[in-house]
Parts: C-alpha cells; sequence; structure tokens
C-alpha cells in the first residue's frame, strides 16, 4: 500500500507516547520481573469461587464503621433515629424504549 507522507507520519505517532508515560503492559500483573508468579496467582484466584474472595456483608458494615467512627444504623437525617432494613425493593428495568409521548 502507498500512502502520503503525512499519512504515514500520523500512523506512526499513534504508536508513540509522550516523554514520561509507559506502555501498560510494563506495569501490573503483566510486569516481566513478575509475570509468571503473578500470572499463576491470577489463575488459581480465577478458579476460587467468588463468594470466598469477598467479605461477609455483616464483616464489611464492621470495617466501613471502623474506618469512618460512624454508626451506620444511625439515621442520616436526624442522627437520632435508628434505621432498620424492612424489605427490598425489586429492580425496576427501565424499558430500552422510552413509552411514546401522548401529549
Amino acid at each position: 500500500m502507498t500512502i502520503e507522507a503525512d499519512e504515514f507520519i500520523r500512523r506512526f505517532l499513534i504508536h508513540t507516547l509522550p516523554p514520561g508515560f509507559q506502555r501498560i503492559r510494563h506495569f501490573g500483573f503483566l510486569a516481566n520481573c513478575h509475570r509468571t508468579a503473578k500470572l499463576t496467582l491470577c489463575r488459581q484466584l480465577l478458579i476460587a469461587p467468588v463468594a470466598s474472595l469477598l467479605p461477609p456483608p455483616d464483616d464489611c458494615r464492621q470495617l466501613l464503621a471502623a474506618i469512618t467512627a460512624d454508626n451506620l444504623n444511625r439515621c442520616p437525617h436526624c442522627g437520632i433515629g435508628t434505621m432498620i432494613r424492612t424489605g427490598i425493593l425489586p429492580r425496576y428495568p427501565w424499558p430500552a424504549v422510552p413509552p411514546a409521548d401522548t401529549s
């Protein structure tokens, strides 16, 4: 394929990074220095059931209360009352197409 010089330079510069930036592939679990060990760990974590990786909700509430030093059961409006969950509202599936305007 033959292209103009300006188009070649434009396409070439798409693949270059400004000074100070580094390609993502050199960071994280794909970094060369620890790639084998990190990929092995990722594969093990992907095999484990998700429920065993996440802490139970009670632990999350205790952790958040310890971090914020707040009582999570207090009413956020008045700060006096205690909130109690009585039920969970069902998810409302918003229609993909809004209803027609009848006005």
